[in-house]
């Protein structure tokens, strides 16, 4: 088992958000804690109020609801309602909100058992409960207790070593305008706006792509954009946008404009060794070789590093853009420095064997062979062949001579001229 403890500012939002998955068939409400009456004879209202009379015991305390997932191996899919609201009880008795208001709703919108369990910090008394360390201390405790006691899969165990793979969301499986698409993009969302260091807009639609999701402004003369509103897309295999845009406010969430400005100030001094890793390994690429910019995505994707560009309408690309997904930063590539940039990317990109032979100017007496003399020097070699063959010998030969100067002298053998005297100075110092 698993547990995620969350809190927030509105028990309006984490209770409307668990009762809409009622109303959507992806969620029921299964049982209570500390209500006078069961939760199958209550309506929406009544569950709600009983909340909001013991919040406005204390109205300082700000951060005041709480919402609880307790998440089961997806070989545990047969376990009864009864023993879910057990383990909830006693889940909630283990981490010191036993005496608390507390609903509990069963989801069924993920590939895995899982229960949500909606309760307050406020107590009877009107004291506020102190959440610190919670998760850490109380709820690690209770998890592997409760664990033992009802027979359930140890999270350390068996797939659970596994680390959590956020893979890209597949098109073709999403039916447009209906709870799975936005259940896809929160999965995306929920995994990468708190944990990569992203201080654009640019810089997070670039992790967000690789994942089939774009965050969308929509154009300067827009409703939307003069609204300072947002939305999210998914991708199709193409990056073009396809089916509903949905808004950022009706995520749980509420991954807004606002809030990404706040992450992007949060974000704007990421850790210079971060930086320099991408620097390094691009460093690194270029050592000794020169490459197209294809194998110099290839390459940093083995280091866990994706490159994303901008193109204009003509294809040509403006921009670059530098995902870590080791150190879960994300970096514009102007701002690693100028050498890292789009335009110095794609000139120190180039074909492996060139085309050409550009013999630079040498300033030099030695006479190179003439084409004539060198077409005859080998009857069965072609003369573009031998003529590239001789020019690249006789231009290292030429690199390599060490340059005598006929006129050089060392410095100590050097006249030294006299010092004119200025007029009206004195010999006597």
């Amino acid at each position: 088992m698993v547990a995620i403890i969350k809190t927030g500012h509105s028990i309006h939002n984490i209770f409307n958000y668990n009762e809409n998955k009622v109303k959507q068939g992806v969620a029921v409400c299964i049982g209570e804690g500390n209500y006078p009456v069961d939760a199958t004879k209550m309506n929406a209202t009544m569950k709600l109020n009983r909340f909001l009379k013991q919040l406005d015991l204390n109205d300082n305390v700000k951060r005041n609801s709480v919402h609880i997932s307790l998440n089961f191996d997806s070989i545990e899919n047969n376990i009864s309602k009864e023993k879910l609201m057990d383990i909830a009880d006693t889940y909630m008795e283990k981490i010191g909100f036993g005496q608390q208001p507390y609903l509990v709703y069963q989801h069924h919108d993920a590939g895995h058992p899982h229960i949500h369990i909606v309760s307050i910090k406020v107590r009877a008394d009107g004291s506020r409960i102190d959440m610190q360390n919670i998760g850490r201390n109380q709820s690690e405790t209770a998890r592997k207790e409760i664990e033992k006691s009802f027979g359930l899969v140890v999270a350390q165990s068996g797939s659970k070593k596994q680390p959590f793979e956020l893979l890209p969301i597949h098109s073709g499986k999403i039916h447009y305008g209906k709870i799975q698409s936005k259940k896809a993009i929160a999965n995306v969302l929920n995994a990468v706006l708190p944990s990569y260091k992203y201080a654009s807009l640019p810089e997070l639609n670039a992790v967000l792509q690789q994942y089939n999701v774009y965050a969308d402004r929509g154009s300067e003369n827009s409703r939307i954009f003069k609204l300072n509103g947002l939305v999210y897309r998914i991708l199709d295999q193409n990056g073009k946008p396809i089916g509903v845009p949905i808004k950022a406010s009706d995520f749980h969430t509420k991954p807004t404009l606002k809030f990404l400005e706040d992450k992007f100030i949060t974000n704007k001094n990421k850790p210079i060794t971060h930086a320099k890793r991408i620097k390094n390994l691009i460093d690194l690429a270029f050592l000794n070789q020169k490459l197209t910019l294809t194998e110099l995505t290839k390459i940093l994707e083995k280091q866990g590093i994706a490159i994303v560009s901008r193109t204009n309408s003509e294809g040509l690309i403006y921009g670059i853009t530098y995902v870590d997904h080791t150190t879960k930063c994300v970096f514009n590539g102007s701002s690693l420095g100028k050498e890292y940039s789009a335009k110095a990317i794609q000139e120190r990109c180039g074909s492996a064997i060139p085309k050409t032979l550009e013999v630079p100017f040498v300033k030099t007496t030695k006479m190179l062979p003439s084409t004539a003399k060198v077409a005859t020097a080998n009857e069965g070699t072609s003369k573009e062949t031998i003529l590239g063959n001789t020019l690249v010998g006789e231009l290292l030969e030429i690199l390599i001579e060490p340059e005598y100067v006929s006129n050089y002298l060392p410095n100590p053998l050097k006249k030294r001229h006299k010092k004119r005297k200025r007029k009206g100075q004195s010999d006597n110092p």
